[in-house]
């Protein structure tokens, strides 16, 4: 029997093999991924991450999850404003990502009320009920099963708890899409090439980009995961988008 594949950019691999293809991808560009984020964004999406904490509304002893945080800057919002009878987990699938994560915070005063856990976003390794908020800002994209990743999310979310999703999605400019288009796939490997020494996970980046669900079908995706009052909010244009929906 052939095993199931599924898409790696426009490359279709084994299921089983994404993720390690994904953390090595991660492992590669982690130094650099803070400096290619503010290139290839010209810094704008400093301006969207803002946006998703400004919405989440984080309060004092709250629990938080920043799933994919990577380079901890949500984790590092989050951090002040759970104050010390809260907490905020980092989870990410890359250890090499989460090790800029912990530095980040680290030296950026942030010494407890952090924990960061090696996870994969499909099997999530905490209990039932465990967080107020969940927070995955573009890391969706690379989830082997979204749909087990979003059943995951919804198991360890509390009751009345809220997941956001920041993602790139679906220009709604038409006009526009042949320029982004052509922004993604030619200009951004040869950026990832000439600062960071890597083109070939630029090229998968984009290529995910591209291959990602439209902001209707994420939305379809949630429902179906058992989320409710779930809605999104188109982000320049729908370069990118944030997903929100809750557990009730």
């Amino acid at each position: 029997m052939t095993e199931r594949s599924t898409d790696f950019g426009f490359e279709k691999v084994p299921v089983g093999e994404k993720a390690r293809r994904v953390s090595s991808v991660f492992s590669s560009v982690a130094e650099n991924y803070d400096l290619m984020n503010d290139v290839m964004s010209f810094g704008v999406h400093r301006l969207w991450k803002r946006f998703v904490v400004d919405l989440a509304g984080v309060r004092a002893g709250q629990q938080v999850l920043d799933l994919a945080g990577g380079t901890g800057d949500l984790a590092l919002r989050f951090a002040a404003m759970v104050g010390d009878s809260g907490s905020v987990t980092l989870a990410d699938i890359s250890a090499d990502m989460l090790d800029v994560g912990r530095r980040r915070l680290v030296d950026s005063g942030v010494l407890k009320g952090v924990c960061y856990v090696q996870a994969d976003a499909e099997s999530l390794p905490f209990p039932e009920n465990s967080f107020d908020l969940i927070t995955i800002a573009f890391g969706l994209r690379n989830v082997t099963v979204k749909e087990r990743a979003l059943g995951s999310m919804f198991h360890v979310l509390r009751p009345g708890g809220q997941m956001l999703i920041l993602e790139f999605s679906t220009l709604k400019v038409p006009l526009l899409d042949p320029l982004y288009h052509a922004y993604i796939m030619k200009i951004l490997p040869r950026m990832g090439r000439l600062i960071a020494g890597d083109s070939d996970s630029y090229r998968y980046l984009a290529e995910s980009i591209r291959m990602h669900p439209s902001q209707e079908k994420l939305l379809e995706m949630m429902k179906t995961a058992g989320f409710e009052r779930c809605n999104y909010h188109n982000l320049s244009g729908g370069i990118a988008a944030v997903h929100r929906g809750y557990k009730l």
